[in-house]
């Protein structure tokens, strides 16, 4: 009986996965360079001081406006009180020194957020 690895059905098929090998392994090496590149591009923009302070001004406006109708409306000032301490740690995030790892910009932002977003919840279901 022929051995099953040297008969010519075997190796075409061995070439077979050879060049999808070969053809998974340029995709694999174009596909990286791109991401990679198209990571450092986007990490250099995303990162960018003015992402941040566009952003706060941005929040500010929103929640100047937001708020301020929700006052108006319902009278209560746990939501203003909320947007205003939210967007005073993000601020303080914009303000404070970055450091190596930017840990606490990153975590003053995130709370900030957080504490601003139930700020607008608050707001809206007091509107409902």
């Amino acid at each position: 009986m022929a051995d099953p690895t040297t008969s010519p059905n075997a190796a075409g098929r061995l070439d077979r996965w050879a060049m999808w090998l070969s053809a998974a392994c340029v995709v694999h090496c174009v596909a990286t360079t791109v991401m990679v590149a198209a990571l450092s591009t986007a990490g250099g923009l995303l990162g960018s001081p003015i992402i941040h302070e566009v952003g706060l001004v941005l929040a500010i406006l929103l929640g100047a406006v937001a708020f301020g109708q929700g006052v108006l409306a319902h009278g209560r000032p746990l939501p203003l009180m909320l947007g205003g301490a939210g967007l005073a740690m993000m601020a303080a995030a914009v303000i404070v020194p970055h450091g190596a790892h930017h840990l606490g910009e990153s975590m003053l932002t995130i709370a900030g957020v957080v504490v601003l977003a139930t700020g607008h919840a608050l707001n809206r279901h007091r509107h409902a």
